[in-house]
């Protein structure tokens, strides 16, 4: 059976060749799969990357006591070019989002993330705080999700076996870093720390919000003089 005479079922029903080698390769998949994600899963590098209380709780788990190296995880990475895995751990301040979002852009694909701690996910006791923001996963990807205040080594391993068995079910046939043109990799704009922290994704919400806000400004400059002049005639 030649590309040009696949068939499918039927020698009436031509299949097309971008579909006949899309064919081959998710039956190679199907074999290579097991063999590829069992070597990516044993072999996670993660970035040495402590933000607050909750890195040292990080750190207690890479100590001989909890023994990471049964999960193939000890190797701690201090350069992002080399790391699969970023532990965001503890608070997320406005000024340190931009540096996190670029560290995040200089990870090789595949690249994980997990969010350590109350913090990271979702702001934590300090939610509410003017330079404070509520969970990493606003700006990059988020993977896995430890809860704690902080997390004890025991919910760090927990999170990074629950990151070890979503590997397990990935597929070199739709992973999206093997996608051409896929939108969920790639670069994430760096935000613009100002007067406030900028998400340069919503910056068409952004000055949608500002033109209406100086309408109604405007609304109600106007009325007093309006008011005015009626008064006058």
């Amino acid at each position: 059976m030649t590309a040009d005479s696949s068939t499918a079922g039927s020698p009436d029903v031509v299949v097309p060749e971008e579909l006949s080698n899309n064919v081959v390769i998710t039956n190679i998949a199907k074999l290579l799969d097991p063999v590829y994600n069992w070597g990516r899963r044993n072999s996670v590098w993660p970035m040495v990357f402590g933000l607050a209380c909750c890195a040292i709780e990080m750190i207690c788990t890479a100590a001989s006591r909890y023994d990471l190296a049964r999960f193939g995880m000890e190797v701690f990475r201090a350069t992002p070019r080399q790391s699969d895995l970023m532990i965001v751990s503890g608070t997320v301040t406005k000024k340190m989002v931009p540096t996190i979002v670029r560290l995040y852009n200089q990870m090789p694909e595949p690249r994980y993330v997990l969010s350590m701690g109350a913090c990271a996910s979702g702001g934590g006791p300090f939610k509410e705080g003017y330079n404070v923001v509520d969970g990493i996963d606003k700006f990059i990807p988020v993977d896995v999700y430890v809860p704690g205040c902080p997390p004890t080594p025991q919910a760090l391993i927990n999170g990074l076996i629950a990151l070890q068995e979503k590997i397990d079910q990935q597929s070199i046939a739709t992973v999206p870093w093997y996608q051409k043109d896929d939108p969920t990799t790639g670069l994430v704009p760096v935000p613009v720390l100002g007067p406030d922290l900028v998400d340069l994704r919503q910056l068409d919400i952004i000055k949608a919000e500002a033109a209406q806000a100086r309408a109604e400004m405007a609304e109600d400059e106007a009325e007093p003089e309006v008011a005015e002049a009626e008064t006058a005639a």
